[in-house]
């Protein structure tokens, strides 16, 4: 019997100039507060000031929270809704990468609730309370081609006292409106292009092995795994191909499709312990690390063995007869982008440590592992860990 439910709500501007559209939708108020990261890029290229100016074209005043971290923390998310209370916000725009949106997500929902954030995160030290009151709606502007938030309900964040870095979502943290606009991704340096790259590939890949995968899903998954390895190496090695950069854009906002309709894998669960304890890691940094050993496991499985040969063939290589050419040609793109020597100690990471990570992993998003295609264990994932490391 096949069960699934389709839904995402999120209105989605695709398209190169779509940024100049803002001014032109049915936004959710007349106030509203933008979430962007510490960093100065966005200022830097202007792209704050083109979201204050089409804002303001609309009738619509502007308050700035500009503290959030790359890999976001509960601190911000209590300090960014304080804010939203006290300005009386309406509505909060995230402008930038994952980090951003995720934050803007968390924000909207501490807008409108009591408590402590943890107070409504499932897993780990968190209560799992259900949110009294809807969220305040939610536009996201990505400037990255990562994460997939626009598309899909879900955020990240760090409880920093204790490593806890847990995802969360539900019907009301959907952005109301996403703009996807691949000119605001031309400045992303090349380092941080294939991390985006890579977390939006396994967001596809996951999602496609995933025990709660469907037809609509894994039409999307395939789809998404083919542009990125299509269009990744180039947007790497040329951030300024438009050509690429719109290829990577739709493969992104696809891929929080699937992470709508399935769902990340245990993969996400070990790669957040490891930047969970670790911040400075980039999430997809972590993924790229951790991934050859992770499909490798899977393939010695045969748990999905026709599903890995599958994502083979969409990412170019058409031969593709046996579950290991997955990791084979994971492996061609990770050196086509330069990512193909990345070692957890350069982060500080310690291999005595490996083990406390896989049980953070477990203890904080085991549920993910209920998914897996097969069983992983805590011994599976330190082995992974250790096959990893350099």
């Amino acid at each position: 019997m096949m069960n699934f439910t389709y839904y995402l709500p999120t209105r989605i501007l695709f398209g190169a100039g779509m940024l100049n559209e803002l001014h032109a939708q049915k936004l959710p108020g007349k106030k509203a507060l933008i979430v962007t990261t510490i960093g100065k890029s966005i200022k830097k290229y202007g792209y704050l000031d083109r979201v204050e100016e089409q804002l303001a074209k609309a009738g619509v005043s502007t308050v700035l929270f500009d503290k959030i971290l790359p890999n976001p923390v509960k601190k911000h998310v209590m300090e960014g809704a304080a804010l939203a209370k006290k300005e009386g916000c309406d509505f909060i725009v995230g402008l930038g990468g994952g980090s951003s949106i995720d934050s803007a997500k968390s924000i909207a929902l501490m807008a409108t609730n009591e408590g402590d954030y943890w107070d409504y995160i499932a897993g780990g030290s968190g209560k799992a309370r259900i949110p009294e009151n809807r969220p305040l709606p939610v536009v996201a502007i990505t400037t990255t081609a990562g994460t997939g938030t626009e598309a899909d309900p879900w955020t990240v964040v760090t409880k920093e006292e204790t490593s806890e870095k847990i995802g969360f979502g539900y019907d009301g943290t959907f952005p109301a409106l996403s703009i996807v606009d691949p000119e605001l991704m031309a400045t992303v340096p090349p380092f941080l292009t294939a991390c985006q790259g890579f977390d939006a590939l396994f967001h596809s890949t996951e999602g496609y092995i995933a025990r709660c995968a469907n037809p609509v899903s894994e039409a999307l998954s395939l789809k998404a795994i083919e542009l990125i390895g299509k269009h990744l190496p180039t947007a790497v090695n040329d951030g300024k191909n438009m050509a690429a950069r719109e290829g990577m854009a739709v493969a992104n906002t696809i891929s929080g499709m699937v992470e709508s309709l399935s769902s990340c894998l245990s993969e996400h669960s070990l790669e957040h312990a490891l930047s969970a304890y670790h911040p400075d890691l980039p999430h997809g940094a972590g993924l790229i690390m951790i991934s050859q050993a992770y499909y490798t496991h899977f393939a010695r499985t045969h748990a999905c063995d026709a599903k890995l040969i599958d994502m083979a063939r969409a990412l170019g290589k058409e031969n593709a007869s046996h579950p290991v050419d997955f990791v084979a040609a994971l492996a061609e793109l990770q050196a086509a982008c330069g990512v193909d020597n990345l070692k957890m100690s350069d982060y500080g990471i310690r291999r005595k440590d490996l083990p406390k990570m896989a049980k953070n992993a477990r203890d904080t998003m085991g549920d993910l592992f209920l998914l897996d295609p097969a069983p992983l264990t805590e011994a599976d994932c330190i082995a992974i860990y250790e096959q990893s490391y350099r």
